[in-house]
């Protein structure tokens, strides 16, 4: 087991950051930790690369106890923490070579981690020089410096464009053939991408943890847009066969809800012709993580 967490639990002060939470990682698996700000991602990040203590509970990494085999686990984990530390002043290489010298690894690992992160054309530069995006790079390239066996990243696609982002992507996707990735975001996109499963936390609690795809095919909701030639009234809308629910998003144009994983489509047309009406547009959304990650963590 690359990770084990067993009820782990954690407070400052009165308020409750991590509430009884477990779960394990596989090696080999590339799992999103997603939850809105505050809901204690950072703060079981940080205990699984041992910057702080548990309150409750017992977790490890690659079998080695955060807590009583801290060195071991600093050994074994890439860690690129949200604010992604580095000494400005420094140059790419000659910081790399710092850590290089930390963690006692061959020189040639600086440049396999410079080509590997895309740093080749700025690696001559001072890191106060380079853009946010590239100071990322700098971040990643020395979380992987020590070739660890789980890399644990907060955060890893900060300030990159789009371009940046697809690189970066493939980067992940690579380590993560040979390696355990355990990563948060906020980019939904990124999750849907390049993870395997997701866990996603609110208020310090687990609220669900599922193989991507199998939590979105276990979405029976469906929804609906459709368009028709003359604005109708609600009641008229209600007589739709199995409709869960129905909002008027403009005039003519409705957000129809079946709870149906099947293609409700033709339901409505069928509907519509029966009763004089012409469809101008029938769409089907189809839930993404999105809006699966909204309804998940929506305050009630």
């Amino acid at each position: 087991m690359s990770i084990d967490v067993k009820n782990i639990s954690k407070s400052y002060g009165a308020q409750k950051a991590l509430d009884n939470i477990s779960f394990s990682v596989n090696r080999g698996e590339i799992v999103g930790f997603l939850g809105p700000n505050g809901a204690g991602k950072s703060t079981l990040m940080k205990i699984l690369t041992t910057y702080i203590i548990a309150d409750e509970g017992v977790a490890s990494v690659n079998n080695f106890d955060v807590t009583a085999q801290q060195k071991s686990v600093q050994l074994s984990v890439g860690y690129l923490p949200e604010h992604n530390p580095l000494y400005l002043d420094l140059y790419v290489r000659e910081y790399l070579a710092f850590n290089a010298d930390v963690y006692k690894v061959a020189k040639s690992r600086i440049e396999e981690v410079i080509e590997l992160t895309g740093l080749t054309s700025e690696s001559h530069k001072k890191i106060g020089q380079l853009s946010k995006g590239y100071r990322q790079r700098v971040g990643l390239a020395n979380a992987l410096l020590h070739n660890p066996d789980v890399l644990i990243l907060d955060e890893p696609t900060t300030g990159l464009d789009p371009n940046q982002l697809v690189e970066i992507r493939n980067v992940i996707k690579n380590v993560g053939k040979d390696k355990t990735v355990f990563l948060s975001t906020h980019i939904m996109q990124e999750v849907e991408a390049i993870c395997d499963r997701v866990i996603i936390i609110n208020n310090g609690k687990i609220v669900t943890d599922k193989k991507l795809d199998n939590l979105i095919s276990a979405e029976k909701e469906q929804i609906i847009e459709v368009e028709f030639d003359f604005k109708i009234e609600e009641e008229f809308i209600a007589r739709i066969p199995h409709l869960k629910s129905y909002k008027n998003v403009h005039d003519m144009v409705w957000e129809l809800t079946f709870s149906s994983d099947k293609d409700m489509r033709p339901v409505v047309f069928d509907f519509a012709h029966d009763n004089g009406l012409k469809t101008l547009q029938l769409n089907q959304k189809n839930k993404n993580l999105e809006t699966l990650f909204r309804e998940m963590t929506k305050k009630k």
